[in-house]
């Protein structure tokens, strides 16, 4: 059975203030939402602790953006699994093309994240996705499938989330057709040896068209940038129709 898992990126925005602010005024939408959807915020890391503290038991799960392949070391900017799961985040984002694009994230440094993740205890959630570049070549196909031979080498398909992020979708306000980004999911859950991995989309998704999206047979939910950072629309599409 596939979860539907809708999460937020803050990337880095938002002070400890900021986050219990949003908190306060997003609390009252989960009001309205379904158990089978689980919602999940991924703070900055200065706010996982005290997010922490105000979603205990509550319908929100704690997600970070990252996570170090190391215990602990001389990583300087770095984050371990124990420093996470310490503080009651469950979730780990791993491989954003953020990461990749500007602080040279490889292939090989996500596998190495992502089994780091699960050896905590933590569900990361995979990101993987084209340029505008690589689509207008015809490489897209090609291009996820290497992702995905590469990333998920010994790693545990039945704690894994996987975000699909057309990368000229994000930040961009242009985002896939509906029924594309159900074919490419498709094709990833495809190589898969668990068809049960949730599988996101992520990319300008908003309130005006989650509802779309979510109709899609393949897509399990999405991965929020922008529109999670504000309680009103974030709540909109936690509450999908």
């Amino acid at each position: 059975m596939r979860k539907i898992v809708i999460a937020g990126n803050w990337k880095m925005y938002k002070t400890q203030v900021e986050s219990l602010e949003f908190l306060q005024e997003f609390k009252p939408h989960l009001d309205e939402t379904p158990d089978d959807r689980e919602v999940v915020l991924c703070t900055p890391y200065t706010a996982l602790a005290i997010m922490s503290k105000s979603m205990h038991n509550g319908r929100v799960q704690l997600g970070a953006q990252n996570v170090h392949w190391e215990e602990s070391g001389a990583f300087t900017g770095e984050i371990s699994g124990p420093m996470l799961t310490e503080i009651g985040v469950r979730y780990v984002i791993v491989g954003h093309s953020e990461r990749r694009q500007f602080f040279g994230e490889t292939d090989e440094t996500v596998n190495r994240r992502l089994k780091a993740a699960q050896q905590y205890g933590l569900i990361p959630i995979l990101c993987v996705g084209e340029t505008k570049q690589q689509r207008d070549a015809g490489e897209t196909e090609s291009i996820i499938a290497n992702q995905i031979k590469k990333d998920l080498v010994d790693v545990d398909q039945q704690k894994l989330v996987i975000a699909y992020e057309p990368i000229w979708a994000i930040g961009t306000g242009d985002t896939c057709e509906t029924k594309e980004a159900n074919r490419v999911i498709g094709l990833i859950r495809s190589q898969l040896s668990n068809a049960n991995v949730s599988i996101q989309y992520g990319g300008s998704v908003k309130p005006d068209n989650i509802d779309e999206i979510m109709a899609q047979p393949e897509i399990d939910g999405v991965l929020v940038g922008g529109a999670s950072l504000q309680a009103e629309s974030f709540g909109r599409i936690v509450n999908y129709n």
